[in-house]
């Protein structure tokens, strides 16, 4: 008797179950659940693995206060209306601050379009940044490559500054820096074969890998390849060449670059010689195509400093920050010249000294004993005569951000960026030094009333990290450290060429300047309606808060003296939190 395909099929089909049985049931030991549940109990496991990645498309957004709050970022990015109907899908919870607005509204066109904030007046070469928005620090290296690229064509394109990262100035951010004098780059060449190899594949396919195919051509095994940025003009790749003397720099930035703000973390990155001491000579060089400097003391969760694992460590990373490749790269946690808060600003006034422009340092504070030994410097050296202190101070909220951070840490160091905000400008007016100091908020700021609110606070400047990812193509899988085995999805934070070779540099930076410009537009909405005619007129007034009891205060030092335990009224702070 003959046997039917189904027939067959339906008896290996019970063969592979007995046997599957058997094997979870009596022959595995490493899963408890799986004896008693063999088979079946599978699914948690499968349910488990795709919880994550899902995570975000099902059931009320708990990390940002609304879902809707998401939806805006993803709207502003690709340039749509931005407009709900019938009520929020997911109102905002209490407390909260609220808004006042005017009786007599002004139009959209009577709001002014002046967004400009001045960092370090004092200084031989200040910098006037036209916006009032950086995209945060995001390194190049938790970043791709082609992550990096769009951020930065985007700044471009958009005319707001982008944080170097703790990863340094790479090659990446000279991707628009095409009027550039060879004498302070490394250029190599190709054969017009090989150029016409490329044109034949962009021809047929499309010039992203029309590009992959030239690079190895030119470079073929070179671990350092992706070093260089390909000039499209010249079809010829250049990259820094930071060996070259310090007089053949350029003595200002390249007007074909972005406003670029270097940040220096504990490790050094891209300021520091072969034995990873700092190098004044290498720092000079990289503030020859930036505009200020950053000292990361701390950033969110991450008081131990920042943390780059070595799946991400790719030769070329390694050849950026000098270090060996594919291992990892953890930064020390205390930062080598501030072992005393008086030795930091003296490393403050030699940067300051040693660029001609501002130098900040970026915190994240737990109470008034984080802040107040740092005015009390300040104040000192004002006092005294002495100009070296820092000419911004970046808050970082206590949440994890969007970078790695040891998840015990995450939410449970630092204050929310709006007590943060609220508590040092009150410090700094209290010891008389607020006009010599910026502030600069960054933490959970994705929309135009998170704008708004921080600023009222006391901010005069914002860095958002989370929103600009969004911008960028991030669907928030949080598989972005490269220590879980799972690589970000989009290409846009991982080194994992098959994913991030496909990522759409140029698409997204349009969607990375789109966002900047409708964050502005739509502060200026917020603005009319509130009757005012320029950012700088924001202040505490502006704001109500709404305990949750839904009691409306309109005394924001009354509501922050007993939600920060300011005062001597403890048993009135729960309503507050």
């Amino acid at each position: 008797m003959e046997l039917s395909f189904v027939d067959v099929f339906w008896i290996v089909f019970v063969v592979v179950i007995v046997a599957w049985y058997i094997h979870d049931k009596y022959v595995q030991r490493e899963h408890q659940l799986l004896v008693n549940y063999p088979i079946i109990g599978r699914l948690r496991y499968l349910f488990e693995e795709v919880s994550e990645p899902f995570r975000q498309y099902f059931g009320d957004e708990k990390f940002y206060e609304s879902k809707d709050k998401l939806d805006w970022v993803y709207k502003a990015a690709r340039d749509k209306p931005n407009y709900a109907s019938f009520s929020p899908s997911q109102p905002l919870a209490k407390p909260k601050f609220m808004i006042r607005h005017a009786n007599i509204v002004l139009n959209d066109d009577e709001v002014e379009n002046d967004f400009k904030v001045v960092f370090g007046e004092r200084r031989r070469k200040p910098y006037i940044s036209k916006s009032i928005i950086a995209r945060s620090a995001m390194s190049d290296g938790s970043i791709s490559p082609e992550g990096t690229r769009a951020f930065v064509q985007g700044s471009y394109l958009g005319g707001f500054p982008i944080n170097s990262g703790e990863g340094g100035v790479t090659s990446n951010f000279f991707v628009t820096h095409e009027n550039y004098d060879e004498s302070y780059m490394k250029i190599v060449d190709s054969t017009h074969l090989n150029k016409s190899i490329k044109r034949f594949f962009k021809f047929f396919f499309n010039g992203s890998l029309a590009a992959d195919v030239y690079r190895k051509l030119v470079f073929k095994n070179d671990p350092e390849a992706e070093t260089y940025i390909l000039d499209l003009k010249t079809k010829r790749f250049y990259r820094p060449n930071w060996d070259a003397p310090l007089e053949v720099f350029p003595k200002e930035v390249p007007s074909d670059m972005p406003d670029i703000v270097f940040q220096i973390s504990s490790g050094l990155y891209g300021a520091r010689d072969k034995t990873g001491k700092f190098d004044e000579d290498r720092y000079q060089k990289v503030m020859s195509f930036c505009q200020m400097t950053e000292i990361k003391i701390a950033q969110g969760a991450k008081q131990t400093g920042g943390k780059l694992s070595g799946a991400k460590v790719t030769p070329a990373i390694a050849y950026y920050r000098n270090v060996e490749a594919y291992k990892d790269v953890f930064s020390p946690n205390r930062f080598p010249y501030a072992n005393t808060i008086e030795e930091l600003f003296d490393f403050v006034g030699k940067l300051q000294e040693l660029s001609g422009k501002p130098v900040g340092i970026k915190i994240v504070i737990s109470d008034m004993e984080n802040i107040e030994p740092y005015a009390k410097e300040i104040k000192r050296r004002v006092d005294a005569g002495i100009d070296a202190y820092p000419d911004y101070i970046t808050l970082d909220a206590g949440s994890g951000g969007s970078a790695t951070a040891p998840l015990e840490m995450m939410e449970r160091v630092g204050l929310d960026v709006r007590d943060s905000v609220y508590l040092v400008d009150k410090i700094l007016k209290d010891y008389g030094i607020r006009d010599k100091v910026r502030i600069v908020a960054s933490g959970k700021i994705l929309t135009p009333d998170d704008i708004i609110i921080v600023m009222s606070l006391g901010a005069d400047f914002l860095q958002i990290a989370r929103g600009f990812m969004m911008s960028a193509g991030c669907i928030r899988a949080r598989y972005c450290s490269g220590t879980t085995g799972r690589q970000c999805p989009v290409g846009l934070a991982t080194q994992d060429k098959s994913k991030r070779k496909k990522y759409f540099v140029f698409k997204h930076a349009n969607y990375v300047a789109n966002y900047h410009k409708n964050l502005l537009k739509n502060v200026k909405g917020l603005l009319a309606i509130m009757g005012l005619k320029n950012i700088k007129q924001l202040d505490q007034k502006k704001l109500l808060f709404v305990d949750k009891n839904s009691r409306v205060h309109d005394n924001l030092d009354e509501v922050f003296r007993r939600k920060l335990d300011l005062g001597k009224d403890k048993g009135e702070q729960n309503e507050f939190r």
